[in-house]
């Protein structure tokens, strides 16, 4: 059987943003408990996770984070957080002058010490350079502390891209990444490097058989339409059974493995958020992210929608 080369492969991150919604505090702590006994440390979230319009919660998901690292002494964490945003009622209002982000900057070096990795621009949807560019002013700030800096949900990257000439970021970018929607194409300016993470890989807690969906289930809680199936989803269901029939290989059998593979085999990916709410969803994302480093699955790949 093919094998990969596993140098460049894109590295799993434990994603936050369901954390005091659907995860409640005790599930995420038993999550993060397997994610660090397995050996992995990447853990992204944002000061408005989770986005469940509860004006209550603003924050919580960063607030159970910080729990259990202080419960447990832990310091070699890598947080990656993402700020800008003010609200989490899922609007567009953000603030990201230079005062607000070093002001954030001292926030979460206070809040996560030397578990901190990574600072990132969220949802950010100006088209003022200047304004991007004292931005910048102050995420460079950021990183004589040693800090990565990156971008996720920018409206204009292009303005990123041609300010950073100044700058030259080695910009870490969240960007969702799905077989129903790619930003991927938007991104063009930072193609050619290995910038960039998938967010959103089985498409909002989108299954391949209906009858799974509970009123728990992500997609329904986002407020998706549970009847309304896109056509993908059967072509999908069809990729798979020709890719099982084969017999050479792990054969697959749900949404997040396909929204893995997808993002696994795309250029210039260095990682794979897993947006799991059960310790069962997480041994199985884990188990099949090292079924990928092993087993080749290019050519289930090819066949997805581009």
């Amino acid at each position: 059987m093919p094998t990969l080369q596993l140098s460049n492969s894109p590295t799993p991150i434990l994603g936050t943003a369901m954390w005091g919604w659907t995860t409640p505090r005790k599930t995420a702590f038993a999550l993060l408990d397997e994610w660090y006994a397995r050996g992995f440390r990447e853990v992204d979230s944002a000061t408005n996770y989770p986005i469940d319009k509860n004006p209550d919660h603003l924050r919580l998901a960063e607030q159970i984070l910080r729990e259990w690292v202080m419960a447990h002494g832990i310091s070699d964490l890598q947080v990656m957080m993402k700020i800008g945003s003010v609200n989490n009622l899922r609007t567009p209002e953000h603030i990201l002058t230079r005062s607000f982000v070093l002001m954030m900057l001292d926030e979460y070096r206070w809040m996560f010490g030397p578990n901190l990795a990574t600072l990132m621009v969220h949802w950010d949807n100006r088209d003022d350079a200047a304004a991007i560019h004292e931005t910048l002013e102050a995420l460079d700030t950021a990183r004589h502390f040693g800090l990565k800096i990156g971008l996720s949900g920018i409206r204009h990257p292009e303005i990123y891209a041609e300010l950073n000439r100044t700058f030259n970021f080695d910009f870490r970018i969240q960007l969702k990444h799905n077989v129903l929607q790619s930003d991927y194409g938007r991104y063009a300016a930072f193609h050619g490097e290995r910038h960039f993470i998938a967010y959103g890989i089985n498409a909002g807690g989108l299954k391949l058989d209906p009858a799974a969906y509970t009123p728990g289930s992500s997609l329904a809680v986002r407020g998706g339409n549970l009847k309304n199936e896109s056509p993908v989803v059967e072509k999908i269901r069809q990729i798979i059974i020709k890719a099982n029939e084969a017999g050479n290989r792990s054969l697959l059998s749900n949404m997040n493995e396909i929204g893995m593979i997808y993002a696994f085999y795309q250029p210039d990916m260095q990682g794979i958020l897993l947006g799991v709410s059960s310790l069962e969803q997480l041994r199985g994302s884990i188990g099949f992210y090292e079924k990928l480093r092993s087993e080749d699955f290019r050519d289930v790949f090819e066949m997805l929608p581009h």
